[in-house]
């Protein structure tokens, strides 16, 4: 089936409006996450990744305990419908990205239109930093990187069970300066688990500054070729070439290098470059500003 590129077009656009939205209401939220990763997430969850269907959008519980012996454990994994051999997993990585996440499971109909008023409030499971029982969350990704281990292994279970679907991991670059990451690559392609694709968010920022400055990690492609990996470098906001790469066969890990900007859709961003991990606005004028943004954006004021 050819993907519907104009409708994972508008989930981008989606998403980028509802983190803006809330970013401006709660005078917080990591938005140029959303910038850089709004084509990707749209991709993945408007049909390059092989889902199984949801009867309806999730109405995400409280949280009232940790998992323990004879309890059903909370799952994030709901929304990404009932497991079965054929179907793909999808495991999210970078858990400060969940405000994004559950915005595109809103845009997408697998999430509850009212989830984010839970967004991060004591007790609920719409956590801030996604975790087992967070929407879209299959596991605790841990301080950083360790859902490509846990995909991993996954991917080799499913492999020795005969199962078809594949198991995709949604990464952020940041993860590349982990060793973990890189041991991973390596165990993969020794076990030859060629159902791994891992959708890479290069927006070369991260919470100290730019990439570069903190820990450079280029030539990034080369280096996963030489683990082992195949590997696709795109621009991260061309959903064409997203797609195709996302779909490209290969006797390997599979890794696309989506390289995206952490300011797209929202000019405004440049101003606080090269720090733009998290968005918290420094006076009412700077917050009036955003909020004008985002009713160029949605065609509507708040």
């Amino acid at each position: 089936m050819e993907p519907d590129l104009d409708r994972m077009a508008e989930i981008a656009q989606g998403i980028r409006r509802r983190v803006l939205e809330h970013t401006v209401k709660n005078n917080g939220g990591y938005m140029s996450q959303a910038c850089s990763a709004a084509e990707l997430l749209a991709a993945c969850y408007g049909g390059a990744i092989r889902l199984a269907e949801v009867e309806a959008p999730y109405e995400p519980p409280p949280f009232t305990q940790v998992p323990a012996p004879g309890l059903d454990p909370i799952s994030g994994a709901v929304v990404h419908g009932p497991a079965s051999p054929g179907a793909d997993r999808f495991i999210i990585s970078p858990a400060h990205y969940a405000l994004v996440v559950y915005a595109a499971l809103i845009e997408t109909g697998r999430l509850a239109e009212h989830a984010l008023e839970q967004f991060n409030a004591d007790g609920s499971t719409v956590e801030m930093i996604g975790a087992e029982h967070s929407p879209g969350f299959e596991t605790t990704t841990g301080s950083l990187s360790q859902a490509l281990s846990q995909a991993g292994g996954i991917a080799l279970a499913r492999k020795l069970k005969g199962d078809t679907g594949r198991t995709w991991v949604f990464l952020s670059d940041g993860e590349f300066q982990e060793g973990q990451t890189w041991e991973a690559v390596q165990a993969l392609a020794h076990h030859h688990v060629s159902g791994v694709r891992v959708i890479v968010d290069v927006n070369q920022a991260q919470c100290d500054g730019p990439m570069e400055d903190v820990m450079r990690i280029e030539p990034v492609a080369d280096r996963l070729r030489a683990f082992g990996a195949s590997v696709d470098v795109v621009d991260g906001h061309d959903l064409t070439a997203l797609t195709q790469a996302m779909d490209r066969e290969s006797d390997k890990p599979h890794f696309v290098l989506a390289y995206t900007d952490p300011a797209r859709g929202l000019p405004l961003l440049e101003e606080r470059r090269p720090v733009l991990h998290y968005l918290r606005f420094t006076s009412e004028d700077e917050r009036a500003k955003y909020a004008d943004a985002y009713a160029e954006l949605a065609g509507r004021s708040l």
